[in-house]
């Protein structure tokens, strides 16, 4: 079995059966949706065609525009279909960190090379959303000390699972300085899932509070993937 047929398998079984805080609504992208589901089994059959061992990145958890509107992770339909040539039908979508992640993927040598090295995923395989007046609004893992204590236990059995798709255990990066990067260390301190976690700056605050220097902050990623 490839890289991308367990990817691809992982996906369509992925299912969460913890307890939600009130107002707090699941973000199930491969749930029940054949289109999403198309998608995300062209992609990783596209780049993740072998056997070859890949170095994790891990993210926060899928957002509405993002792996919640392609199952891709930072892949919205712009870059889905501009970058990676995968149609995507009447889905429609932009997100910020894409916009970062596949402008610092094209400086690292473009999508094929990038993604022979590299797995993106998310501490928590699964989104959530938070309904206000009727609209919803991304709400990431952390933002409730009840919802990260309940997806604790899927959390680390999800990063687990994904590990044996064949993942390089030497290093991991970390996406978010922050609270994900300290719960993720967390887990690491006690599973030992990695030797190390390097967290790097999150796309989405890069986009938001440091747009004008974002040449610098794809610059440190290519640099700290070197190291590799």
């Amino acid at each position: 079995m490839t890289f991308g047929q367990k990817v691809i398998d992982f996906y369509r079984h992925l299912a969460f059966e913890g307890q939600l805080p009130k107002g707090i609504q699941l973000l199930k992208p491969y749930s029940n949706n054949q289109q999403v589901l198309s998608i995300a089994k062209q992609f990783y059959q596209k780049y993740y065609r072998d056997s070859n061992q890949r170095t994790l990145i891990l993210g926060i958890n899928p957002g509405r525009l993002g792996a919640g509107s392609t199952g891709i992770p930072f892949t919205d339909t712009k870059r889905l279909l501009e970058v990676c040539g995968i149609a995507v039908g009447s889905i429609q979508t932009h997100e910020p960190s894409s916009v970062f992640i596949y402008e610092m993927i094209e400086a690292f040598g473009g999508a094929e090379l990038f993604y022979k090295k590299f797995y993106i995923s998310s501490v928590c395989p699964l989104g959530f959303v938070s309904v206000k007046d009727g609209k919803e609004v991304n709400y990431n893992y952390y933002d409730s000390a009840a919802l990260q204590k309940s997806v604790d236990a899927f959390c680390l059995e999800t990063i687990q699972r994904q590990i044996d798709f064949g993942i390089n255990r030497k290093v991991c990066f970390c996406l978010g300085t922050g609270k994900n990067f300290s719960f993720l260390s967390k887990m690491n301190a006690t599973h030992q899932l990695f030797e190390q976690i390097i967290p790097l700056e999150h796309p989405r605050y890069v986009m938001q509070y440091k747009s004008k220097t974002k040449s610098d902050y794809i610059t440190k990623y290519l640099e700290i993937f070197s190291m590799l």
